[in-house]
């Protein structure tokens, strides 16, 4: 099996224009409705609103209030709700307005959503989609900005996917949407707004044809590099990116990978990176301890040990609750903080 190279920018056609990914969203919801009956989108304020962020904008006067509607302010009644329409043929996908508002519904999702599959020996499924905007960079204060996905990647049963590209935005969320697999789908918050130039209907042209270069829980190389290898995902990937640039003026060539989807765990893509450039750098927003990165690292190190030519370092929040937004800059991975644990993965000069 090869390994994925993220794609060059669709948009190198006239017909494409700066796309962001808040729209890239917006267009797999609609796209996904409009392909499938089932499909239903609910959650706190996605319906005459559009949502905090208007990821659901317009798609109620579109398809109508019995497929895009609002709910009271109920999480826990938001996830249980979903789980007795998905077992009977629905498609819902639910928003979770805030990373830390997700909390109530906990419940449903770990002791339902996650084991009913399994419970019923696989006569059931629930084809649900819990829509989480995560994470910081938007100036927000706790309750609104954490990083959660350590909670939902330890619970088996779910698949947690998070995308870093306008791209990967569509893409990523409408093969969340046709899983018959409950998936928790992480939307960096920061990112919401970033742009790049994509003609979202040729992605739509390229999902429907089932082209065969994505595929669910795949890792992609997004900077090749002979030095050290970034391991990432979500909100992190811009920032790392960066960090590779800068590396670049000094001299060093850091291969950066987006993991897209932390379960599935691309391995292969990853052990492979590893194994060429010996050298492992893994940034994460979420606090460091018992985290995905801690995964990360040990899968790395049960892999890889003998490719490595240092111990692997981590980059992550620190173990604190999210701080307040004059402090959050100090608080998230940063290019310099990447930089210095480049610095320390005892180069020999």
């Amino acid at each position: 099996m090869s390994t994925l190279q993220a794609p060059a920018p669709s948009g190198q056609t006239p017909a494409a224009r700066p796309a962001t990914f808040a729209q890239a969203l917006n267009t797999a919801l609609a796209d996904a409705l409009t392909a499938d009956d089932a499909v239903v989108v609910f959650g706190e304020d996605v319906g005459t609103l559009g949502g905090v962020f208007r990821i659901t904008d317009g798609l109620t006067q579109r398809f109508g209030r019995t497929r895009c509607f609002d709910t009271p302010l109920a999480e826990s009644g938001i996830a249980g709700m979903a789980v007795g329409m998905a077992m009977n043929r629905m498609r819902p996908v639910i928003e979770m307005q805030f990373d830390a508002f997700a909390y109530p519904a906990f419940e449903q999702i770990a002791s339902h959503i996650a084991k009913m599959h399994n419970r019923t020996r696989g006569a059931v499924t629930l084809p649900i989609v819990i829509r989480i905007p995560y994470a910081g960079g938007i100036g927000g204060v706790e309750h609104h900005c954490d990083s959660s996905e350590a909670y939902y990647a330890h619970t088996p049963g779910l698949k947690v996917f998070t995308p870093a590209t306008v791209e990967d935005a569509y893409l990523m969320l409408r093969e969340a949407i046709d899983s018959d697999d409950p998936v928790v789908f992480f939307e960096p918050k920061k990112l919401y707004w970033s742009k790049a130039p994509v003609d979202l209907a040729e992605l739509r042209d390229r999902y429907e044809n089932r082209a065969p270069e994505r595929r669910e829980g795949r890792a992609v190389v997004a900077r090749t590099g002979q030095d050290a290898t970034i391991l990432t995902y979500g909100p992190s990937v811009p920032t790392a990116l960066a960090a590779a640039a800068a590396a670049e003026a000094e001299g060093r060539s850091l291969e950066v990978v987006d993991l897209r989807s932390i379960v599935p765990f691309d391995d292969e893509t990853v052990a492979a990176s590893v194994r060429r450039t010996g050298r492992v750098v893994v940034v994460a927003e979420a606090p460091g301890f018992a985290s995905v990165a801690a995964e990360i690292v040990a899968r790395v190190q049960e892999r890889c040990f003998h490719s490595l030519a240092a111990p692997v370092r981590r980059v992550t929040g620190f173990d604190i609750p999210y701080p307040s937004p004059k402090l959050e800059e100090y608080y998230l991975p940063s290019v310099d903080r990447i930089l210095d644990a480049v610095d320390d993965l005892q180069w020999e000069d």
